[in-house]
């Protein structure tokens, strides 16, 4: 199998799960403030998208992402997310005040998953092996293909059992 087939059924299966594990949240669901730190679920999903979004089209296909261009204004977000930087700071109380237009931030989420997922569909063998500098990230030097899985398929992944915690939580049952 093509790495880059292969990377994009593992992304696409993520999403997948993702999608059935958020459906169905009603707004207070998506509002509720967890005791501690925890973020709500609607500030949890909005972090995954827009950090897909800016990961896979802004940092690995080097292109304007979605949020700047087709949905600049409709990303279904109350404020936008900061970014790493001196933004990120303010993260935390935004996490806190955001909230989220269920329909309009699904249609993001998606158009955010076929554009990543056609971008990770297209890679050739010799480009999953093409290193990527993501020391601005944290992330040092990577191949193309280990930063698709950790910094795309594994974050959705983990962000969906974080979903499913805080679902949990409010007594909606888990994973969709």
């Amino acid at each position: 199998m093509n790495p880059g087939a292969m990377l994009r059924d593992a992304l696409a299966d993520a999403h997948a799960t993702l999608e059935r594990t958020v459906a169905g949240v009603d707004q207070s669901g998506l509002d509720w403030v967890p005791p501690g730190t925890a973020n709500p679920i609607g500030a949890t999903f909005a972090h995954l998208v827009v950090s897909e979004d800016m990961v896979a089209n802004a940092i690995l296909a080097v292109r304007e992402p979605l949020l700047r261009t087709t949905f600049a204004g409709r990303t279904g977000l109350s404020e936008p997310m900061p970014m790493p930087g001196p933004d990120w700071a303010d993260y935390g109380a935004w996490a806190r005040r955001v909230r989220v237009n269920p329909a309009l931030l699904l249609a993001y989420a998606q158009a955010t998953w076929r554009s990543s997922e056609d971008f990770v569909a297209a890679l050739a063998p010799l480009d999953v092996d093409r290193e990527v500098d993501l020391t601005f990230l944290g992330r040092g030097h990577l191949p193309l293909g280990l930063a698709v899985m950790r910094m795309l398929c594994m974050h959705v992944d983990q962000i969906t059992g974080e979903i499913a915690c805080l679902k949990g939580l409010q007594g909606r049952g888990g994973y969709g």
